[in-house]
């Protein structure tokens, strides 16, 4: 898909604010610092639409990009942030949760983890959450690049175990080269036109 003029439009904590209209979205969960900013960047081919931090748990609402008026890439808080306030948490994750239960809009949930590390207990929940809102949903490994190429099939296999999803599901991915960059989008696209 060319999407030639993508911009970020809002960032949000409650429904009020939502971009009106029944424009898809497509939705992106994760940790903290899972590199869902280089995500956004490498599908539009942009260097910095979505900012990137070395600080992570920056994202504390929603975000909304504007793909050329077709979708929204809707960018979630990040989880698993410990630097933040119990109070702060609770705020985010109610926001998350109403969004991702009440919203008619979203066609698809990406789950990002990092292909290095086992997902933990918050991923396994988030999991679990995303399944329960019968939406459909796809996991992309981030950081695929980080690991050797005979090796990301083995790493994809007990991520599919840990977090108890089919491995057809699973697309492993690296914003640095671009590794199934087209495989994501036209998952996308088939979620967008289904």
């Amino acid at each position: 898909m060319l999407i030639k003029n993508p911009k970020f439009e809002i960032s949000v904590m409650n429904k009020s604010q939502y971009p009106k209209g029944k424009t898809p979205e497509i939705v992106l969960a994760g940790k903290s610092n899972v590199g869902k900013s280089s995500f956004i960047n490498a599908l539009t081919n942009r260097k910095s639409l979505a900012r990137t931090s070395s600080m992570p748990g920056k994202t504390r609402q929603l975000n909304f990009y504007n793909m050329d008026d077709k979708f929204y890439f809707v960018d979630l808080p990040g989880y698993g942030y410990s630097q933040m306030s119990k109070n702060e948490q609770q705020k985010v994750g109610t926001s998350t949760e109403a969004y991702l239960k009440n919203r008619i809009n979203i066609n698809l949930i990406i789950l990002l983890v990092d292909i290095r590390h086992k997902p933990g207990e918050n991923d396994r929940m988030m999991m679990d959450y995303i399944k329960s809102t019968g939406r459909r949903y796809i996991v992309v490994t981030s950081k695929s690049d980080k690991i050797a190429k005979t090796k990301v099939q083995s790493y994809v296999d007990d991520i599919a175990k840990e977090l108890n999803v089919p491995e057809d599901l699973i697309f492993p991915f690296s914003s640095e080269t671009k590794f199934n960059l087209e495989t994501i989008w036209e998952v996308i696209e088939e979620s967008l036109n289904s």
